[in-house]
């Protein structure tokens, strides 16, 4: 992706208008931020496209731990709703949170389907809440917002956390990108109807910044990540 070239007032228009800056005390009384309805068309979008690659067989698939053996009855759209209205977390652990997906999918033979990607949302939305957010809750509790049990979400957790190498940091310019190029998305999305899940052309997909930044595996422990993250992981 290339860099963008925004000054300081575009930028904050920007992560105004994607509901990045709701204050924490404010979400209660608060819309749902602009970010989870872009998030979820885009990820609406790509699920699509995977699925039917992998029905015509034109891709193999390699199973992860993220695959359940059935495909969730709740959207993506109301699975992200839930886990910002129960999980607490700020708007821009969202964005964070995709930049972590897509880290992880570009391992070989990975993609992310309508079995995976509500369990790729939450763990990389939970992971990214207790790396930038300054509260956060136990797994046992983001295991029920999400669905699933605390065992799973543990090692969801670790999973994800190992496969990244535990470069959790992002720089300001790469989650800028993602941020103009999340409002990019708004162009295939008709806010006053269901969400269009079919590509628009020139409408590019996200791709994740070839420069990750280099963070020692002890430097995101932080007070976040320390052994609490182990704590009750059963195998």
């Amino acid at each position: 992706m290339d860099p963008p070239t925004t000054d300081a007032g575009d930028e904050l228009e920007s992560y105004s208008s994607l509901g990045l800056t709701v204050p924490y005390s404010q979400k209660d009384n608060a819309k749902f931020p602009k970010v989870l309805l872009l998030l979820s068309a885009y990820l609406d979008k790509i699920v699509k496209e995977n699925d039917e690659l992998l029905d015509s067989s034109k891709i193999k698939e390699s199973t992860t731990i993220f695959h359940g053996q059935r495909v969730p009855e709740l959207s993506i759209k109301l699975y992200a709703e839930r886990i910002f209205k129960y999980a607490q977390c700020s708007p821009s652990c969202f964005v964070l949170g995709l930049i972590y997906m897509e880290r992880y999918l570009q391992q070989p033979n990975i993609y992310m389907t309508s079995f995976s990607v509500h369990r790729l949302l939450i763990t990389s939305v939970v992971v990214a809440a207790k790396f930038i957010d300054d509260s956060f809750f136990n797994n046992a509790y983001y295991g029920r917002v999400g669905g699933i049990s605390t065992r799973e979400m543990n090692r969801l957790e670790l999973d994800l956390l190992f496969s990244l190498d535990f470069r959790l940091k992002v720089n300001l310019e790469t989650f800028r990108s993602y941020c103009l190029q999340l409002e990019k998305e708004a162009l295939a999305v008709v806010l006053e109807r269901p969400i269009q899940v079919q590509a628009t052309n020139g409408t590019k997909p996200l791709i994740c910044n070839g420069s990750v930044d280099e963070t020692c595996k002890h430097e995101l422990v932080r007070g976040r990540y320390s052994s609490q993250a182990l704590q009750g992981c059963s195998w």
